[in-house]
This record gives structure tokens, sequence and C-alpha cells, in this order.
């Protein structure tokens, strides 16, 4: 079998896209195949993946391609979370789906529209460039115009109180993309964006706590990689700062759905990161968001519900950069699906 390996620039790690079409569709099935893929990955020099699609064209009229995202866990080949989504892993889906014939070819001004499996997002990669390895695109996450923004905070509460092993910390807890937690940076004593970058291990382990407070708020294992966190800070005038937490360590930059969580928990009064860029002096029309590595410009657009509620109706992350890396040709992937599943048979058999 071949799948592809892609990277979306500022990821961290790249991602292996699936034809789901070759691949059980239940989870304990997916799961079994998944351990046989990591394990043939770290045989053969890519260790480093962690990140899986499985992709499909779409049967649905409205959409081009169906997506399920898999988080590898850095614990064992067997170790997966099958929650949340990823958006650099949905441009690595969208090159693969063009390599594959999917897709009517990438140009500018083209458009991809990705189902995501997981939680029934409806994400728009909009092609600025096309090149023979990879893209600049825009990537637009759609919202349910219907869902007023105060639906998105996953307690109902714009800030709530997690009690940590290092005290009590003031969070937001909001669900659009991903469920993030954001926490002020300067609440965890880094009163600078330089401190924010270069803040370790110690800071590093206090957002561990507080994710896992905020796991243990909302009933969910603590052990999954959801919710995600980010520290954010204001600290020039126009612009954040954020530092986020990814699998298995410091995100680089910022995930495109923390890109997304971050613009709607804006959008929402009374939230940390509505605060700061009440701060900063910024709007939702142009969030400039610096990172370690990059920065990142987003931009949201409100809306009204039926019963005239404020509502979240897209959220857009330009100049987002992604590349093929090449095919990986996993022989023991096949003689899993036709020997170890014989109850099974591919979409493509």
């Amino acid at each position: 079998m071949i799948a592809y390996l892609a990277q979306a620039t500022g990821a961290p790690t790249p991602t292996l896209v699936v034809d789901a079409g070759l691949v059980p569709p239940d989870e304990p099935d997916i799961r079994a195949v998944l351990t046989t893929v990591r394990s043939w990955l770290a045989a053969n020099g890519h260790h480093d993946v962690l990140k899986f699609a499985l992709v499909t064209p779409s049967a649905h009229p409205l959409f081009d391609l169906d997506y399920r995202f898999v988080q590898g866990l850095p614990d064992g080949p067997g170790h997966f979370d099958f929650r949340g989504s990823c958006g650099h892993s949905i441009l690595s889906s969208v090159l693969a789906a063009d390599t594959l014939g999917w897709l009517p070819g990438l140009a500018p001004g083209s458009r991809v529209r990705v189902r995501v499996l997981n939680n029934g997002d409806h994400v728009v990669c909009e092609v600025d460039e096309a090149r023979r390895d990879g893209g600049t695109f825009t990537v637009h996450f759609v919202q349910d115009s219907d869902r007023a923004l105060e639906e998105l905070l996953l307690t109902g509460h714009a800030r709530d109180l997690l009690l940590t092993p290092s005290g009590l910390h003031e969070a937001s807890l909001v669900a659009t993309g991903n469920p993030y937690v954001f926490v002020d940076a300067e609440s965890l004593g880094l009163s600078s964006q330089q401190e924010l970058f270069e803040a370790g291990e110690e800071t590093y382990e206090r957002l561990q706590q507080i994710r896992t407070a905020a796991a243990t708020t909302l009933g969910w294992p603590p052990e999954s990689v959801f919710p995600k966190i980010a520290a954010v800070g204001s600290y020039e005038p126009g612009r954040l700062a954020v530092r986020a937490i990814s699998v298995p360590s410091w995100h680089p930059t910022l995930a495109l759905t923390g890109a997304t969580c971050l613009a709607a928990a804006a959008a929402i009064p009374g939230t940390v990161p509505a605060g700061l860029l009440e701060r900063a002096g910024a709007g939702l029309d142009d969030i400039v968001v610096d990172t370690p590595r990059s920065t990142t410009r987003i931009a949201a657009s409100l809306g009204t519900t039926a019963d005239a509620r404020s509502a979240l109706l897209w959220v857009s992350v330009g100049d987002k950069h992604a590349h093929l890396r090449g095919p990986a040709k996993i022989p023991e992937l096949s003689t899993y699906l036709y020997q170890e599943a014989p109850s099974w048979q591919p979409a493509s058999a």
C-alpha cells in the first residue's frame, strides 16, 4: 500500500495520509492498522510521524474530501487519541488527495472543501499558490451560523478557576476547531514576549497541570491530548503573543485549530483572549499573533442567530504553507489488511 507523507510549515510533526477506503472503518480496527503502520515507520526512519489522516473523496455533494484525524501518542506505537482535529494535517491531506487525482487540480483561487468526521467541522482550503510539491493556502473554518458564541464555552463560563498543585489559575475553556484552554501569560509570571517564548520546563509543567485540571473539570480523560492549552500575552500594540503545547512538546508555532479557537474565544466577552485583544487595541478582522517561529494573521466574522444572539460565522487563517514529502510504501500494512482481517475488504478491492 502507498500512503503519503506531507507536512505543513509550523507543524510539530509530519502527517501520514492514508486512503481511508483501504482501512477498516471501526476505531478498534483503525487502531490495529495504525499500530502496524507506526511500527513500520519507526523501523524505516520515520519515528517522528505522530499525525495520521484517513481521507477519501466525499460522497456528500457539498464536500470534496472526508477526513478523519488520529493523533499518535509518544508513549508507544499502539497509543492514539481519536478526538479532535488538526488543520495542518488537513493541508497535508489536500496535497495527497491532489497527487492521488481525487481533485481537479490545485490552482490559485481553487477551493477544496473538507468535512472533518471527528467533530463535524467544515473547512475550506483556498489555494493562494500552487507548486509541484506543495502550495500556500488560506484556510477557512466555516461555523454553524445558528450556534451562539456562548455555546462555544465548554463550561458555560467565560472564565473558570482551575485548582492545580501550583495554585489556582484563571482560564477560558473554549471549543472551536479543537477544545482549548487559554491562560494569561502574565499570570504565569511571564512579563514580556521574550520571557514567554523562552520559557522552559517549569512553565511547560505548569501549563500541563492547568490542562489536566481543565480535563478533570470537564470529565475528560486526563491522559488525552484534549483539551489543548496555550498561554496568551498582550505585550505590543495591535498584536498577541502565543505559546502552545502540542505532542510531544512545545508547539513551534500555533495549530490552525488553535488559531481558530483563539479567534472564537477573543469574540466572546469576558474571556482571557477577549481581554488581551482589547488591551492590544486590535479587532477581530485582523488578529496578528506572534509565536516563537512565525507570525499568523487571523480574521473572524460575526453574525447573528435566528434569535438575535451573536454567532461566529467563519475564521480565516492565511499564508499557510505545506509540502509533500513523498510516498511511503508499507508492505506490512497490505499484509495486515488481506491476511489478518479477512472478514473486511478494502473499498478498492
